[in-house]
């Protein structure tokens, strides 16, 4: 249950302001259509994490406890980091409206995920904890929380949290399992 807690909670937090939630109020403002959205994320979100999981597992396996607490220690201050760096929506997104709403979403939050804070983060997670399931469970759910509100409740939603301080949060977290990661405590 620790690995869905924390995992829910890192991946909320680290998604304010992410790339993602901003392509998730574009495609709200553009479709309107927020039930197929809201599905496409979820669907998206499932795949990229469960394939981030599973690296993340598999990485434990090959590398052992010992290097990986410092792998882990070091990628965790790292995220700590790139939190504290604004993230912004690439301006040459094209979306295929022939997809339809829902195939766009998925599509379109699938590659925007590929090598996104909370994809890196669902990865030291799953190598971090030995709870693969409740790690993507977590990571799922913390990117729901994050995401479904701005595609329902659109820009008001997303101008009302302090974004920079919500980063802050997230990377004081971070910094936080970065540490105890290197001094070797709960490493599962």
């Amino acid at each position: 249950m620790e690995a869905f807690l924390v995992s829910t909670g890192i991946v909320a937090l680290a998604e304010i302001g992410d790339k993602t939630q901003l392509l998730a109020l574009l495609l709200a403002a553009r479709f309107r259509k927020p039930i197929p959205i809201v599905l496409g994320i979820l669907a998206a979100t499932l795949v990229n994490h469960a394939l981030a999981g599973a690296v993340g597992s598999w990485l434990m396996a090959l590398i052992g406890p010992t290097t990986m607490r410092w792998i882990l220690g070091i990628s965790f201050i790292a995220m700590a980091g790139w939190m504290l760096i604004p993230d912004k929506l690439e301006d040459d997104t094209r979306l295929n409206e022939r997809l339809g709403v829902f195939g766009t979403t998925l599509v379109a939050f699938f590659l925007a995920e590929m090598g996104d804070k909370t994809q890196v983060a669902t990865v030291a997670l799953a190598a971090r904890f030995s709870d693969y399931w409740w790690v993507i469970a977590g990571t799922t759910v913390g990117m729901m929380l994050a995401n479904a509100p701005v595609v329902w409740l659109g820009d008001k939603a997303a101008k009302a949290l302090p974004v920079a301080l919500v980063h802050k949060v997230a990377a004081g977290i971070f910094a936080i399992l970065g540490l105890l990661a290197l001094a070797g405590v709960g490493l599962s």
